[in-house]
């Protein structure tokens, strides 16, 4: 008994230490976000005894569809790029949206200094599940863009979840570690996957492309998709629907 006991403080003590997020920075885009959000309503969820923020919206329409909406790195539920016209857009074409924030550094950290924070993804995202199931929802995808795909990728990966389709929007398969590059992720994921990108995305994107095509051989149900003269933040309108109208109609097929 005494030595269950020390194998629990034991891991509960390497659960703690991961906890490398910056609240200070997350505790910010709360001040800053909050009251600007006119469309849906802010959910605080806890993760491993961390108070996160989440944006629910539901759908126009009764559906018991639900999506988890992630940004890329540094960002916040409610990035204006990508993040909200997916979370509000979905909610126009029948799925219920929970935009949640991912763990954080400082605003100069690079996005391979994110590293040591991926260990805290699973929690965050299994606390997102919990909740729209806790809301009716029976069906539930994840929508990802740029970091926050791979994130995802290394959740769905090698977590048990409750996932039934992956859209990754502008991923890329940079890092060299393999359990955080995203090529390495697609080998052990399953499920339907859309690997969305614009044609003028980043060059990590692009040039890693052929990697995660590669690596998703197994996947009959993968599919990489590209949008002409898009770039990595989709910030133009029409392509922002072009956007929209892709991952939903390639979500029905699939569900």
């Amino acid at each position: 008994m005494k030595f269950h006991l020390l194998r629990l403080c034991l891991l509960l003590s390497l659960s703690a230490s991961l906890q490398a997020t910056d609240v200070e920075r997350e505790q910010r885009w709360v001040d800053q976000t909050v009251d600007m959000i006119f469309d849906g309503k802010p959910v605080f969820l806890e993760a491993v005894g961390h108070r996160f923020l989440s944006i629910y919206m539901e759908s126009k329409t009764a559906t018991s569809k639900g999506v988890i909406v992630l940004h890329g790195t540094g960002f916040h539920p409610d990035w204006e790029q990508v993040v909200r016209p997916v979370r509000v857009g979905m909610t126009e074409r029948g799925w219920n949206t929970l935009s949640i924030q991912l763990p954080l550094l400082e605003k100069t950290a690079a996005y391979e200094d994110y590293v040591p924070l991926y260990p805290e993804v699973p929690s965050r995202m299994q606390a997102a599940t919990n909740y729209l199931v806790d809301q009716g929802v029976e069906t539930i995808v994840v929508v990802a863009h740029s970091q926050g795909a791979t994130m995802a990728g290394y959740y769905l990966a090698r977590t048990e979840h409750e996932v039934q389709a992956f859209v990754a929007i502008g991923m890329s398969s940079q890092y060299k570690q393999a359990e955080i590059n995203s090529a390495e992720s697609l080998k052990l994921i399953k499920i339907p996957v859309l690997d969305i990108f614009g044609s003028r995305d980043f060059p990590t994107v692009l040039e890693t492309a052929e990697a995660r095509l590669q690596a998703s051989k197994h996947n009959s149900a993968y599919e990489q998709l590209i949008v002409d003269d898009a770039y990595h933040f989709f910030d133009n309108t029409n392509h922002e629907r072009q956007l929209l109208k892709i991952m939903t109609q390639w979500l029905e097929e699939q569900l």
